[in-house]
């Protein structure tokens, strides 16, 4: 599916992109591609299982996984980064905060593959990167956003594209199908630093935000977030 020109969603089992099994609408996060002149850059890259159908879903735009050159993580849960050990044999490199590349190279219960009944792949993330930074991936600026609470490496991804500030969100909060919140089971989730967290989201100017599931945000992303904001505060104070 193109969100914009040369920005697509390329999986994602909630809307029907990828499927993994019978039943299952967690199991494959949305992941997102870039289409820059000197290459793809891939945010998430959904479960493993579903690499294929994600590769046929990219050759359907004239996108060739071949060109795949960066991987961003927003968090290490397996239906979001499940499928990187395939990459990693493809030379594809990995971004990711701290607590997200320690926990995909340890593949533990921070990966949660518990909850999909599935042995993680662990893998090393190539570029460690912090809360505030600006890192340059083949040309794009891109502004890091740390926001633990759902995991302690929950993070999103801002960058300015085609005159719209776009925000890869990952599970930060929840889809409006499912919840105010990311799922509450992670082995590392934390009530108190999730709203902190939200507090501080509430207050990023975006235009378009790509969420780990469900619905993409064209329209006032950011009255979403407060929503989210409003119930923790009052189901978690």
């Amino acid at each position: 599916m193109q969100i914009l020109k040369n920005l697509f969603q390329v999986s994602g089992d909630l809307n029907g992109i990828t499927f993994d099994l019978q039943g299952a609408l967690w199991n494959d996060a949305n992941s997102y591609v870039l289409k820059t002149d000197a290459g793809l850059i891939m945010f998430d890259c959904g479960c493993g299982d579903t690499m294929e159908q994600i590769f046929n879903n990219m050759k359907y735009w004239d996108l060739s996984p071949d060109d795949i050159k960066y991987c961003i993580l927003t968090h290490a849960h397996y239906d979001h980064t499940g499928g990187g050990h395939i990459l990693k044999e493809k030379g594809v490199k990995f971004i990711a905060i701290k607590e997200t590349a320690d926990s995909v190279q340890s593949g533990d219960e921070r990966c949660a593959g518990y909850l999909y009944h599935k042995k993680f792949n662990s893998f090393v993330v190539d570029r460690v990167v912090a809360d505030g930074d600006v890192i340059d991936v083949l040309g794009v600026k891109i502004k890091v956003g740390h926001y633990p609470g759902h995991t302690m490496g929950c993070t999103a991804y801002s960058f300015d594209y085609q005159g719209k500030k776009i925000t890869v969100s990952g599970d930060i909060i929840g889809t409006l199908l499912a919840g105010d919140f990311g799922w509450d089971g992670s082995f590392d989730f934390d009530k108190k630093k999730y709203i902190e967290s939200l507090r501080k989201f509430a207050q990023v100017d975006m235009d378009i935000m790509l969420p780990g599931h469900g619905m993409i945000y064209f329209h006032k992303p950011q009255w979403r977030v407060e929503e989210a904001y409003n119930s923790a505060l009052i189901q978690w104070r």
